[in-house]
C-alpha cells in the first residue's frame, strides 16, 4: 500500500475550521477592534507588531486568518508591503538595490496581485531593412542612425499593434 505521509502543515490544510467554535473562543473575534486588526495584517503589518499594539498573541493572529482566509487576502497584497518598503528606504539604512528591486516588483504588480512580466522585441534587422541608400551609407560612414530609428527601437507595440 503506497500511503502519501502526511506533514504537519498538510494535517492542518486539510482540517476546517467551524465558523462557530473559532468566533467563540477566539480572542480576535471578541475584540473591539477586530476589524482594525484584520486590515492591518492584510496590509502585512506584523503580527509581532499587531500584539504591541492590540494585546493579543501571534499565535491568535496567524489562528483567525486562517480560519477567515486573511492569509491569501495579505498574499494578493503584496504591493502593501513593497509600498512599506519603498516608502522605509529614506528612514532606514538600506542599500540602493534592495529599494530598486523593490520599485522595480511594484511597477510589475497588477491591481489584483499579480505580478506581470512584460516582454517586449525589437527587430533590429526589420529596423534597416526599412532604411533608404543614403540613411545605411550615412550609418556606415559616420555610425549615425536616423532620427526616426531611435523612436522605432524603442516603441512599444500596443493591443496587437504590429507597427515597429
Amino acid at each position: 500500500m503506497n500511503r502519501k505521509r502526511k506533514t504537519k502543515q498538510t494535517a492542518i490544510d486539510e482540517k476546517t475550521v467551524s465558523a462557530g467554535r473559532h468566533e467563540n473562543r477566539c480572542t480576535i473575534c471578541a475584540h473591539e477592534q477586530r476589524a482594525d486588526i484584520e486590515a492591518a495584517f492584510v496590509n502585512w503589518n506584523s503580527p509581532s507588531s499587531l500584539k504591541e499594539i492590540y494585546g493579543v498573541s501571534r499565535d491568535s493572529i496567524y489562528r483567525h486568518a486562517h480560519a477567515f482566509g486573511l492569509m491569501d487576502q495579505r498574499r494578493r497584497n503584496i504591493r502593501a508591503a513593497l509600498e512599506r518598503i519603498i516608502e522605509r528606504s529614506g528612514d532606514v539604512e538600506v542599500n540602493a538595490a534592495a529599494v530598486v528591486a523593490a520599485v522595480g516588483v511594484y511597477a510589475r504588480i497588477n491591481s489584483r496581485g499579480h505580478l506581470v512580466e512584460r516582454l517586449e522585441t525589437v527587430s533590429l534587422d526589420a529596423l534597416f531593412e526599412r532604411m533608404t541608400l543614403d540613411e545605411l551609407e550615412t550609418y556606415a560612414k559616420e555610425g549615425e542612425l536616423p532620427e526616426w530609428f531611435d523612436a522605432s527601437a524603442t516603441a512599444r507595440k500596443r493591443n496587437g499593434d504590429e507597427r515597429a
